[in-house]
């Protein structure tokens, strides 16, 4: 198979799988989208979601988030996990949403890196899913898929994003990554992986990966 072949196939797997694609972080406009996606660092989408409904039901735009302190929003989001940068972030950006752009969430990427504890991959994700602007968010399921693919060398996230963008068509980024999100989840995680139901990887995946996995599962 050529490089374009297992695109291709890649494409059709995923949109066989995936017709349609759930969001994995529920919110309910840009800015609840910016504040999840910030939370979801390091954390599980499922831990957010228990956590943002009671955040947001004291403050789910940011003139009522900057009308609390940091240590009420933190008490809050504790269980997601890194709650102090978290907090000053959530309270900062809420902040500078109200000072400098009339409380809108800004459509830029660059814009948005700007805001305190949003970084390149939270831009990503909220031009991507809130304003439908191709973008392409790489997670560690879809660095890790990358790899296994064939379609990046794994080195950082930085290469893998630029490769996944040289590679698929842009008017599917958005629809993509979160396809190959749940992929991941479903059917190539980083533990307890089956190659036997990861169809993609079984058929396109890089050698050394699969003959390293067999390698692991005899030696077991």
């Amino acid at each position: 198979m050529t490089k374009q072949e297992k695109v291709a196939f890649t494409i059709k797997t995923l949109d066989e799988l995936y017709p349609t694609i759930p969001i994995p972080l529920d919110h309910k406009d840009p800015y609840t989208l910016l504040v999840a996606v910030l939370l979801s660092a390091q954390s599980t989408d499922v831990r957010v979601n228990q956590i943002t409904p009671l955040l947001f039901a004291k403050a789910d735009n940011p003139y009522a988030m900057q009308r609390l302190s940091v240590d009420e929003i933190r008490e809050i989001i504790k269980p997601v996990g890194l709650s102090p940068m978290k907090s000053k972030g959530i309270h900062g950006l809420s902040q500078i949403l109200v000072e400098k752009y009339d409380g809108e969430v800004p459509k830029d990427i660059e814009l948005l890196e700007e805001l305190p504890g949003v970084g390149h991959k939270t831009a990503s994700v909220v031009v991507s899913q809130a304003f439908g602007i191709p973008a392409f968010p790489v997670d560690t399921h879809i660095h890790r898929l990358m790899y296994r693919w064939g379609f990046s060398n794994g080195k950082n996230v930085v290469q893998t994003e630029k490769d996944a963008k040289r590679l698929f068509p842009k008017e599917i980024w958005n629809r993509l990554h979160l396809q190959i999100i749940w992929y991941g989840r479903e059917y190539s995680p980083a533990r307890g992986w089956d190659l036997d139901k990861d169809i993609i990887t079984t058929t396109i995946g890089r050698k050394s990966v699969i003959s390293e996995y067999w390698k692991n599962k005899k030696g077991r």
